[in-house]
């Protein structure tokens, strides 16, 4: 149906106002970031006079955060890559294979996902402290892991279900394997699939701070949400610090959305079709 123009405009001014509220905080956390230390306390602007590194290089010079940076991605990699190959592998057996109570698995992996972090974080801290895993990354990889296994094979369940099988029946009439046609077909056919759950575990673990906070008690084992909170201190709080830390914390986030945002919205919209 087509709309008039008054409606066109009306539509458009509405999305430009809901983008610009969205954006704002974003925009004024990289402002602040890049503000004098005096200016963070002066009469605020939209648009600053004068721009200053000082803020980041006071924060890889004083703090710990290259350290946490680094816990950070080799948490947040360990975390997308063991989500990936056991989502794909649960996802792919649930839908090819005969196997009793098949969609209990299946739900029972949405319900698991249904708990809040803080619910788990306390009954798996005593069992990483029992096998002697407490404060390591490692306790933190399988603890973000109990929340994005679910995600990844419930994702990957719509996709691999709504695949005929009659292409890798074709694949395998041309000479392939069971495992030939599963990496030369099926996989680059699910590729928005992985690519979405690759990147909701990795945001996932990114920005987790619950798990991380019960998990993590040294300062060389911390990783990044939890670094940038406690640089806010009872008695010094320093906002240019504290807004360049979390400038830099979302932007991986920003590039890998930029470059990954087509696949990501094809697997949003062939994940909610499950046929």
């Amino acid at each position: 149906m087509r709309r008039s123009a008054p409606q066109r405009i009306g539509i458009g001014l509405a999305a430009l106002a809901i983008a610009a509220w969205s954006f704002f905080p974003i925009y004024w956390m990289i402002l602040s970031s890049l503000r004098e230390p005096q200016g963070l306390f002066a009469r605020p602007s939209l648009v600053p006079h004068s721009l200053s590194l000082d803020s980041y290089r006071q924060l890889l010079a004083v703090t710990d955060y290259p350290q946490q940076f680094w816990n950070s991605v080799m948490v947040a990699l360990a975390v997308v890559a063991i989500t990936l190959v056991v989502s794909i592998v649960i996802a792919y057996a649930v839908t090819r294979f005969t196997m009793p109570f098949k969609m209990l698995i299946i739900g029972s992996m949405l319900y698991a996902y249904m708990f809040p972090p803080m619910l788990l974080a306390i009954p798996l801290y005593g069992i990483f402290v029992s096998l002697g895993l407490a404060d390591s990354l490692w306790s933190l990889v399988i603890a973000h892991c109990t929340l994005t296994l679910p995600l990844g094979v419930w994702l990957l369940w719509g996709f691999f279900k709504a695949m005929p099988f009659e292409l890798e029946e074709a694949a395998m009439v041309d000479g392939c394997t069971r495992l030939g046609s599963f990496l030369r077909v099926v996989l680059p056919l699910s590729a928005p699939g992985i690519v979405t759950v690759a990147v909701f575990s990795f945001l996932l673990s990114w920005t987790d701070y619950a798990y991380a906070l019960v998990m993590i008690s040294s300062d060389t084992q911390k990783t990044l949400p939890v670094g940038l909170a406690s640089m806010i201190g009872s008695f010094e709080l320093r906002w240019g610090e504290v807004m360049a830390g979390a400038t830099l914390i979302a932007a991986p986030l920003f590039l890998m959305f930029t470059l990954l945002s087509r696949f990501f919205i094809q697997g949003l919209a062939a994940g909610a079709m499950k046929g």
